[in-house]
């Protein structure tokens, strides 16, 4: 269901509308949301981005352009999730701190991933499949694991691929 309070940009593409849940939220222009996609109110998704199916948005969550999420991936905006207060009522909106996420332009975050509450992804930084980030990306960063770790950069490891690709060997 796509509520009549989302902001849609132009020639964003959602591929199977009836098989989504978008509320209160603005995609960007070119965006293509896919099946089983869930993003909240106040949740802002840049142009050009891509969101694959059965991935979780929450409140909070800012994604710039160009950004690549894939399979599965899950933000999180509370650090002590309760259902109820310590004196056992029910918690309502104001009885708990929504943490802003922040994914930079270019950023890929692989499937199944977990990107906990007041983290920023980094400019083209490149988050591994399963990893569970818990601090900031760093820009160009590529990380991975749990907690997840800086296991390289971007720069370097597609200027390999690059030179592979043509036969030429990447500078030591």
């Amino acid at each position: 269901m796509v509520s009549a309070d989302v902001q849609l940009g132009e020639k964003t593409i959602i591929f199977h509308p009836n098989l989504v849940n978008l509320y209160g939220c603005r995609i960007g222009d070119g965006t293509r949301i896919g099946s089983f996609v869930e993003i909240q109110k106040d949740v802002e998704v840049g142009a050009n981005c891509k969101i694959s199916s059965h991935s979780f948005l929450c409140s909070g969550v800012t994604v710039e352009d160009c950004v690549f999420i894939g399979h599965g991936v899950i933000f999180i905006n509370d650090t002590y999730p309760s259902a109820v207060n310590s004196d056992g009522s029910l918690q309502t909106a104001d009885d708990w701190e929504c943490l802003p996420t922040t994914v930079r332009h270019s950023a890929s975050i692989g499937s199944n991933a977990t990107i906990l509450g007041g983290v920023t992804v980094g400019r083209h930084a490149l988050v591994g499949a399963g990893a569970v980030v818990n601090r900031d990306v760093p820009d160009y960063a590529i990380v991975a694991g749990v907690p997840a770790q800086v296991i390289g950069d971007v720069r370097t490891k597609r200027q390999c691929v690059a030179h592979e690709k043509v036969g030429v060997e990447a500078p030591a």
